[in-house]
C-alpha cells in the first residue's frame, strides 16, 4: 500500500546537512567543513518532520509508489536548513530612526540613553501602543525575516520594564507562536533597563517579588509560553549582584537563562553566566580571557551580533579567539530599533567579513548552534531525519552563495518551509 507524504525536494544540486551525526553543538575542529551531499533528494512526512535524505535515485527507488501532496524540482539548486536567528527585539512601537542621524553625528549609545532616549524612548511608546498595534507591527517584521531564510526566532520583552506591558509583549509573542508558521522561541527580558524613578535594586526586588510569580502561574496554567530570562548586564545598568538575583529567579522556574554580557564595558558577565549554568550569552564585545576559557568548559553559547557592533562602531567581539578555544559560537540579528536588521544571510556575511569567520562557520552559528543557543538543537538547526522539516532553497549552484552575495537575498532564495510546508515563494 502507498504511503503519503507531505513534501519531497528531488534532484538538488546540494542539499547542506550541516550536520551528519546527530550532534548538538559543532565547535573546534568540526566546523571546517560542514556534511553536504550532491545530487540529493528529501522527504518530510505529514507529520512535519524529515523521513529520509539521500541520493536522488536512492530516493526515487525507495518513495516509488508514495504520494506527496508537494513535490519542488531542486535541479540546479540548493537545499539548506532554515536559518535560527537567536537574538531579536522585535515587538516594539517608537521608530528611532532620527537617532541613527545622532549615532553618525558622534553620539554613543549611552549619551542617547542618558538623554532620555534609546530604550527609553521605545518604552514609552510601548507603553501607550494596544495589543492589536503591537501584533500588527510584529507579524509585518516576523515576515521580513522569513522571507529572508529565518526559520526559529527568538523573540525578547523589554520595552516595558513595568508588569503590564511586558505581559502585554509576552501575550503578543505567545500569539504569534499560536497562529503564525514560524517556529518563535519566547524571552522575557523585565531586566533590559533601569525604569525611570527607580534604582536597580529597586527594579531587581520589583521583578523578582512581583513579574517572576506572576510569569511562574502564567506558564503553569498554560496562558503563556516562556523559554528563556535575559539581562541587561551593564554598567548603569544591571551590575553582577542585580542580574545574578534574577537570572537565578528565573532558572529556579524553569527558564533557560540566555542573556546580554560584556558588551560595552568587561563586566564579567561570561564567567558569571558560565558558573549559573547558562545556555547562552549574547555580544560579548568586551569578554575577558576567563570569560571566553570559562564559557567554553561550561559549553554555554556566544550569541555574536555582528550588526550591533557594525552600526553602534563597537570593537568586534573576538569571534575568532572564541573558535580556537572551542565555544560554541552562534549568531543573531538583534533586530531592535538600534539596530534594524531581519537578514540573517546579511548577518552571516558580516560575521565572515568583520569578525572573521569563515563560511561554515557561519552557517553553522546561523543554524545548529543558534538552535543550540535556544535549547533546541534537538529538533532544528540541521537537514537530519527525525528533525523538523525546516528548509530554505536558493537558486544558485553552491550554498555559500547566501553568504557570499551581500543583500539582495530575496533575489537569491525562492521558497521557505516549515515542518514540510512551503510559508515563502518567490
Amino acid at each position: 500500500m502507498a504511503n503519503s507524504h507531505r513534501l519531497l525536494l528531488e534532484n538538488a544540486q546540494q542539499v547542506v546537512l550541516v550536520c551528519a551525526r546527530g550532534e548538538r553543538y559543532l565547535a573546534g575542529p568540526a566546523l571546517r567543513s560542514l556534511a553536504v551531499l550532491e545530487g540529493a533528494s528529501l522527504v518530510v512526512g505529514t507529520d512535519g518532520f524529515i523521513k529520509a535524505i539521500g541520493p536522488a535515485d536512492a530516493i526515487q527507488r525507495q518513495f516509488s509508489g508514495d504520494t506527496f501532496e508537494e513535490r519542488i524540482d531542486c535541479s540546479g539548486k540548493c537545499v539548506l536548513p532554515g536559518l535560527v536567528d537567536a537574538h531579536t527585539h522585535p515587538v516594539w512601537a517608537g521608530e528611532r530612526v532620527h537617532e541613527f542621524a545622532m549615532k553618525l553625528a558622534g553620539a554613543t549609545y549611552m549619551d542617547i540613553h542618558q538623554a532620555g532616549g534609546g530604550i527609553n524612548f521605545t518604552v514609552e511608546h510601548t507603553r501607550h501602543a494596544s495589543e492589536e498595534e503591537l501584533y500588527g507591527s510584529f507579524r509585518g517584521r516576523l515576515q521580513c525575516m522569513q522571507r529572508a531564510g529565518s526559520t526559529l526566532v527568538e523573540c525578547k520583552s523589554g520595552y516595558g520594564l513595568d508588569l503590564d506591558t511586558e505581559l502585554k509583549m509576552l501575550r503578543v509573542i505567545e500569539r504569534a507562536r499560536r497562529e503564525l508558521h514560524l517556529g518563535l522561541s519566547a524571552t522575557y527580558c523585565g531586566a533590559h533597563s533601569v525604569p525611570k524613578g527607580k534604582t536597580a535594586i529597586e527594579a531587581t526586588d520589583d521583578i523578582i517579588s512581583n513579574h517572576l510569580p506572576r510569569l511562574k502561574e502564567l506558564r503553569e496554567n498554560g496562558e503563556l509560553h516562556v523559554d528563556n530570562i535575559d539581562v541587561f548586564c551593564e554598567k548603569g545598568v544591571f551590575d553582577l549582584d542585580t542580574t545574578r538575583r534574577i537570572l537565578e529567579g528565573g532558572k529556579k522556574m524553569g527558564l533557560q537563562i540566555n542573556f546580554h554580557g560584556d558588551e560595552l564595558h568587561p563586566m564579567k558577565a561570561a564567567e558569571l553566566g558560565a558558573e549559573l549554568g547558562a545556555q547562552a550569552i549574547s555580544h560579548l564585545e568586551e569578554v575577558s580571557d576567563e570569560g571566553i576559557t570559562a564559557m567554553a568548559a561550561a559549553r554555554c553559547a556566544a550569541i555574536l551580533l555582528p550588526t550591533t557592533a557594525y552600526m553602534l562602531r563597537l570593537k568586534q567581539p573576538r569571534a575568532r579567539k572564541m573558535l580556537d578555544e572551542g565555544v560554541i559560537v552562534a549568531l543573531g540579528s538583534d533586530f531592535n530599533p538600534n539596530a534594524y536588521c531581519f537578514s540573517m544571510p546579511m548577518v552571516m556575511h558580516l560575521a565572515c567579513v568583520n569578525m572573521r569567520m569563515s563560511m561554515p562557520e557561519a552557517l553553522a552559528a546561523a543554524t545548529i548552534n543558534a538552535a543550540y543557543a535556544l535549547g533546541k538543537s534537538h529538533t532544528h538547526g540541521s537537514l537530519e531525519v527525525g528533525k523538523q522539516g525546516d528548509v530554505v532553497i536558493i537558486h544558485a549552484s553552491r550554498w555559500e552563495h547566501l553568504i557570499y552575495q551581500f543583500g539582495g537575498h530575496h533575489e537569491l532564495i525562492d521558497y521557505v518551509i516549515v515542518k514540510g510546508r512551503v510559508i515563502y515563494k518567490k
